[in-house]
This record gives C-alpha cells, structure tokens and sequence, in this order.
C-alpha cells in the first residue's frame, strides 16, 4: 500500500500538461526544465545581459497554498536596499500573525527562519501609498527607506501594477515583490502557470528591476557590501536532477 502511493506522488509532476508554457519559454528563447518528481518547472533567462529565473511549483511560504510562481534576478544592488511590496490582503494577515506571535510573554524576538516578509513589518517603516490612490487599497509597502521605497513604485512600476490588480491580480492572491542582498523576487500564489499570467509576471518584474537600479543605482557606484556569500533564506531552487532540497 505505501510503496503504491509512493509511486502515485512520484508521477504526479509528469501528469501536468506544461506544453503550452515550455511551448511559450522556447519561443522566446529561453531555457525549460520541468522539474523531476516534482509538480514543477524552472525557466531561465536574461535581461540585458543579466541572467533571471523563474520557478513554479510547491509553495516556500506558508501564506501560500498549492503553487507558486517565483522569480529572482542577481542585480548587485547595495545589500542595505530592502524595499517590500505585498497584496494589500496578504500585508493584513501577516501583520496580524506577526503581532500574535511576537507579541505575547514567551516569545518577544523574531528569529532568522522568520521569512523577510514578516520580518520587515516589524523592522522597517511604512511606504505611504496617499499618493498612488489607484494602489493603495489594493497594496501595501515598507521598505528601509521609505522615501527610496516611494520612488521605486512611483511611475513605471505603479502602472504595472494597477493594471495587474485589474487583470491577472484581480482576485487578490498572495503577492510581494522585493528587493533584498542585492536581489530582486517577485513570489506570488498561482495554481496554473498559464502563459500569459507568467509573461505578465515577468513584464512586471523586469519594470521593478528596472526602477530599482533607476532609483537605488548599481552597487560599484554606492559601496555596497560585497561579502555576503550565504545562501538568501528567499530563494530555495528547485533541484533539477532528481535530488532534494529543503523548503
């Protein structure tokens, strides 16, 4: 009986038809893998020279159920550039569960296998949105400097993303955008990687990687530190050869 179901989870990642979003990645030149005995597929490409992944598959985040899309991109930002934006639902829940768990008379600090996302509601001040009132019910931010965070949604990026709220973001699914070591992700819940929402996605991340090296400028040009060289608790990839990773 176990070894029967062993087999039936170990098929599920090959019953899925991936067809259409391989189909989608090779036309645009880029690399597919779906991911074995998984339920998955990781994509690989650039942008001006400067390589990007996305993954889908089984959540890394526990505010997110069924799959997830993730997208991370190396942009040598300065480390010190921590910028946040989540689905005004999902910046709720996570204020709410921060303050029942960090608040009570056991536990008073928030340890490091706390996700960022968490984390940064605690730390870090509130990027007001007053002025972005096509955004404001619908997201929310902080971000180390909240000036800087401001400018990093400000024009290009706010435009993707209200036009995102009212298509492919419409229902609300959990949603943050990031920039962190240096790095910019984007991880969103989604049970289907239908083409067209991965494209968008990818339109949207690249307009946020674009408006943060705008806005915050490449490291060589503002000293960033340079000898961070652990692993980011944001990014787990999926393994491609058959082994495990944990989540």
């Amino acid at each position: 009986m176990l070894d029967s179901f062993k087999r039936l989870f170990s098929r599920q990642g090959e019953a899925r038809d991936l067809s259409a979003i391989e189909a989608w990645a090779r036309r645009h030149g880029h690399g597919f893998k779906r991911v074995r005995d998984e339920d998955g597929f990781v994509i690989d490409g650039a942008l001006e020279g400067l390589p990007w992944r996305i993954e889908w598959g089984p959540p890394q985040r526990d505010y997110i159920t069924g799959h997830e899309l993730r997208l991370r991109m190396e942009l040598d930002l300065p480390s010190d550039a921590q910028m946040l934006v989540l689905s005004r639902p999902l910046m709720d829940s996570l204020e709410r569960q921060t303050f029942e768990e960090f608040t009570d008379d056991v536990q008073t600090q928030i340890g490091t296998k706390t996700p960022e996302e968490m984390r940064w509601l605690v730390m870090f001040p509130k990027v007001s949105l007053t002025s972005l009132k096509a955004l404001r019910s619908r997201f929310g931010a902080v971000a180390s400097v909240p000036a800087t965070g401001l400018s990093w949604i400000e024009g290009p990026l706010a435009n993707m993303l209200e036009a995102a709220a009212n298509d492919w973001l419409r229902d609300e699914p959990p949603f943050a955008l990031m920039t962190l070591r240096g790095r910019a992700y984007l991880r969103m819940q989604l049970d289907a990687p239908e083409p067209e929402v991965v494209a968008a996605a990818l339109a949207l991340f690249e307009t946020a990687v674009a408006q943060a090296v705008r806005v915050v400028g490449a490291a060589g040009d503002h000293g960033a530190d340079s000898t961070y060289n652990g692993r980011s608790t944001e990014w787990q990839p999926f393994p491609t050869d058959g082994s495990k990773t944990g989540r």
